[in-house]
């Protein structure tokens, strides 16, 4: 009896949801594709798919383009870019966006010299990572670093849980790996401050494989943490927002703005999206290009399956407040320094900050990254309030009163952006990639994934961005068979104007030992002393043969 009631409702709610959507389809424009989201990914599959002879449209949830970056374009500032910003060698497909639409770039100061704070003081430097000059402390630092890479070459960039040692080191976190690898006190704290900065979140978060793949899929440890040659070595005059506003122009009217999605259903022959103002529209597959767990916005028909919904429960958005603080003048450069400040202090807002001076020597400001832990402890203070404990961190690590006198004062806290929830990128606790990760770009019926968070170079940069929204394109277009499969996955040529330079160690940094190494070695050493010393005395007392 309640087997029988039970499917004569199902029947009827089936009948429902088949009428629901026959009358949202007989009105709804039907396209090609439908892209999900209007930040660069979703816009670079959706240039491609235009390119191709295609009809695409684009759904945007906020009153913008462009996702994760935003330009702001005031009197003040003339323009800032409080989300992402920064371009460097080897991001080549960005690059090829940016000269397509003459939007020119320009180097991140670093001409003078770097400072790194740390036990109250400021030691200037210059080079990628601060110098260690404790003899058992540089060879932790050198091994730690060392080791990352190492451990990262056995990670294939496409399948990190395909890596040897997956389950071993998706069961750490790096917090652990840390612990394991580091013996030093200094560099401890220093590796927590490199995890922060690359990832917006703390090390006892995060998975250690995901870590030393999502550092290995940026090029290693050097690349991912430089600014000259590295990953924060560029940025767009004008803004990076505009990458996302040439490719919306150039689709025109196929970018709906103010559009959330609220309903996907590929029950029938077609897909049809329904936002939240009950505008519809239908096509032959979708794209979704937003962070993963912005997909519990949406409501699936059919269900997603198992593995697909479990994934986007168990990934999380890093944790990230971008500041810029405006002065009169450059005061730091005055002093020999660049801008760029790397800060140990537990009681810091900004952990690292970066020159944001016009390229032309206008509008002098420093850019910093208030991050992960720190960012959920400040959000609970108001604006003026972090602003004053920004300049007073300012004002000791630069030596110098004018840091405690802005003239003007941006910020954007990631964490409140209903469509974001929070910037860098989703990362991956313990356990989550070896379980879950070979969905994360699986497509799901007539659905594809796109997103920097589906990328393979440069994932949590544009870069990975433009990869990730051009692989999902060519999905689709593989899936109608208009190019075979051999043509989704397709390599970049190099940016002629923007080299990329190999990083070279030298033979003490590939040969030095590491602290352990060191106590092995003089623990035997002192044993063979010991021993001959012994030796000599028995011999001598004629307690053992001459031989």
């Amino acid at each position: 009896m309640r087997s029988s009631v039970r499917h004569a409702f199902s029947s009827e709610r089936t009948r429902q949801r088949g009428g629901d959507r026959a009358d949202c389809t007989m009105t709804a424009p039907n396209y090609d594709v439908i892209v999900i989201g209007g930040g660069i990914s979703g816009l670079s599959a959706a240039k491609l798919l235009k390119a191709s002879g295609l009809s695409p449209v684009v759904l945007e949830a906020r009153d913008r383009v462009g996702g994760r970056t935003f330009t702001a374009r005031n009197k003040e500032t003339k323009w800032v870019d409080l989300g992402g910003a920064y371009i460097g060698p080897t991001q080549n497909r960005i690059f090829r966006l940016a000269r397509e639409y003459g939007i020119k770039t320009y180097k991140v100061n670093e001409q003078e010299k770097q400072v790194h704070y740390v036990k109250g003081k400021s030691y200037p430097f210059k080079g990628s990572f601060p110098p260690m000059w404790n003899p058992i402390v540089l060879l932790d630092f050198n091994n730690l670093w060392r080791t990352m890479d190492e451990m990262g070459t056995e990670i294939p960039r496409e399948a990190p849980w395909r890596a040897p040692h997956a389950e071993e080191w998706d069961k750490m976190t790096m917090q652990e790996l840390i612990d394991k690898v580091c013996w030093t006190r200094t560099v401890r704290s220093f590796v927590r401050l490199f995890v922060n900065v690359n990832v917006t979140s703390e090390p006892h978060e995060v998975s250690a494989l995901w870590f030393l793949w999502y550092v290995k899929q940026c090029g290693g440890t050097m690349r991912i943490f430089s600014t000259t040659n590295g990953g924060q070595e560029r940025k767009f005059q004008g803004g990076s927002s505009q990458i996302s506003e040439c490719m919306a122009r150039e689709l025109g009217d196929r970018v709906k703005l103010q559009s959330p999605v609220y309903r996907i259903d590929q029950t029938g022959d077609t897909v049809v999206v329904e936002t939240l103002d009950k505008q519809t529209y239908t096509a032959k597959y979708v794209i979704v290009a937003v962070p993963p767990s912005l997909n519990l916005k949406m409501h699936f028909n059919p269900e997603l399956p198992s593995l697909r919904n479990q994934l986007i429960h168990r990934v999380p958005m890093g944790s990230v407040i971008k500041c810029m603080v405006y002065y009169r003048e450059n005061f730091w450069r005055k002093k020999g320094f660049c801008g760029s400040m790397v800060i140990e202090e537990e009681g810091s807002p900004i952990d690292l900050t970066l020159d944001d001076t016009k390229p032309d020597g206008t509008v002098p400001c420093i850019m910093g990254f208030i991050l992960a832990r720190k960012c959920r402890k400040l959000s609970e203070l108001t604006r003026e309030e972090r602003l004053r404990r920004i300049c007073e961190i300012y004002s000791r690590v630069l030596g110098s009163d004018e840091a405690l006198h802005p003239v003007h004062y941006e910020e954007k806290n990631w964490c409140e952006e209903e469509y974001s929830g929070g910037c860098y990128t989703a990362y991956f606790p313990p356990g989550i990639l070896t379980q879950y990760g070979k969905v994360l770009r699986e497509p799901v019926g007539r659905l594809y994934f796109a997103g920097t968070e589906t990328a393979t170079e440069w994932s949590g940069y544009m870069e990975g961005a433009v990869e990730a929204g051009e692989r999902a394109a060519r999905e689709v277009m593989c899936a109608m068979g208009k190019i075979p499969r051999t043509q989704i996955w397709q390599t970049e040529p190099q940016c002629v104007d923007v080299p990329a330079f190999p990083f070279v160690t030298t033979f003490w940094e590939r040969n030095l030992p590491s602290v352990g190494g060191l106590l092995k070695l003089m623990g035997v050493s002192t044993f063979l002393s010991a021993a001959a010393a012994v030796g000599l005395v028995a011999c001598k007392k004629g307690l053992l043969p001459r031989s």
